[in-house]
């Protein structure tokens, strides 16, 4: 009976001192980044200036080494402002900085662990979703406040853990992404670490809105390795996987995937709220984020025990190399697993809203072109200018029916 009560202290004392991924930490760093105060971390702005300080701070705390392109955590940059999402060209050249920090386990390989943290300020950059934006703060809890709390919460997981991790990891949140990921992309074309020690790299972007009852979670880059799906497939969770092959899509990920690294990008799916002033704290499941962290852990855990990853080019979301001279006003439902492009949102005054479309319709055909996926659509509305008129046919509530759309 002693040794069983003895076994069972041992035991209880190496659970309370297990590191767990806490959620006290996430809601503490949203509610700071998606303050109104930082008036929603524009790029290049004093207040993602606070942000980015925030983000230090933090990396210290938990004895991150400086890994930025001075003597500290910052990795600063120059580059020129676009005046719309489809300038190519640039305006105004402005200054902006990534926060990295490097936690040195004395590994052969390094993973790199990210998110964005930039927003879209006080909605003046053209690229938000509300019909009047100019003025507004838009403090994205989800987009990307979730993610950056993500990698700074990873951060003092694995630096306070008892366990010796295989690998190093350098944790780095990024500014500029929704401008055109710009701060990813300055800091591949100069590493503050050595790219061919790096064995892949993790993104975190709107991993803040869980749905509870679908449990769906998007899994983007898993075929940027052949060690991913296997790995995927074999591991249990209470998650509804959907996976996506493409190295390349609209996030951070792909600035290291085109420097020929394996990469995973986590994404909880689109919602009403993306790119609105509305994206707001009260809106974050903060349990659900957790148990994605979670599931992050587990997967970095299976990684050491094989070999360093090999790379695969993949298919390409052909999507970022289109221009687009008009908007439909719709917001795609990423998460769908059918044939064609599942609105999940409709905005107000735009011209899907005046055409009729609604949230849950599903477009499989925009003019000539037949959409079975989100791609599809994305390419097919790079064909319009202002002022044209489009036939779309779409699903809805199991009934084809078509409408016009006048851009």
């Amino acid at each position: 009976m002693k040794i069983i009560s003895f076994l069972f202290l041992i035991i209880s004392s190496s659970l309370l001192h297990a590191q767990q991924i806490k959620t006290e930490q996430l809601k503490k760093h949203i509610q700071f980044l998606a303050d109104d105060k930082l008036k929603g971390r524009g790029t290049a702005s004093p207040e993602e200036q606070i942000a980015a300080n925030y983000i230090a701070a933090n990396f210290k705390a938990d004895g991150l080494q400086p890994k930025g392109n001075g003597d500290n955590y910052f990795y600063t940059f120059r580059f020129k402002k676009p005046k719309d999402k489809n300038d190519t060209v640039g305006g105004e050249m402005v200054s902006a900085m990534d926060v990295a920090g490097y936690l040195d386990n004395g590994g052969e390989y390094t993973v790199i662990i990210g998110g964005h943290y930039d927003h879209l300020g006080m909605g003046m950059d053209h690229n938000s979703l509300d019909p009047n934006p100019e003025g507004k703060i838009h403090n994205g809890a989800d987009d990307n406040a979730s993610g950056t709390a993500g990698v700074m919460e990873l951060a003092r997981y694995f630096s306070q853990n008892n366990t010796q991790e295989k690998f190093n990891f350098l944790f780095i949140c990024f500014s500029g992404e929704e401008l055109g990921l710009f701060g990813s992309k300055r800091f591949c074309e100069n590493p503050t670490i050595d790219f061919k020690k790096v064995n892949y790299m993790i993104n975190m972007d709107m991993i803040g809105r869980l749905n509870d009852s679908t449990k769906k979670l998007i899994v983007y880059g898993v075929g940027t390795s052949p060690d991913w799906v296997p790995m995927i497939d074999k591991m249990p969770t209470a998650f509804s996987i959907k996976k996506d092959s493409a190295g390349v899509g609209p996030s951070d990920q792909t600035s290291f995937y085109l420097k020929d690294i394996p990469v995973l990008h986590f994404f909880t799916g689109q919602h009403s709220d993306y790119h609105k002033p509305s994206d707001d704290i009260d809106k974050i499941n903060f349990e659900g984020e957790k148990e994605v962290l979670e599931y992050i852990v587990k997967i970095i855990e299976e990684t050491e025990k094989l070999p360093k990853m090999t790379f695969l080019k993949t298919r390409n979301t052909e999507a970022g190399t289109h221009k687009y001279k008009v908007t439909m006003g719709v917001m795609p439902d990423y998460a769908f697993d059918g044939k064609g492009m599942r609105i999940d949102g409709v905005t107000a005054g735009k011209p899907a809203e005046k055409a009729g479309l609604l949230r849950g319709d599903v477009i499989i055909k925009l003019g000539e072109t037949k959409v079975e996926s989100t791609i599809d659509y994305m390419k097919g509305l790079s064909n319009y200018n202002k002022g044209d008129t489009v036939e779309i046919t779409l699903i809805r509530e199991g009934k084809q029916i078509k409408l016009s759309v006048t851009f």
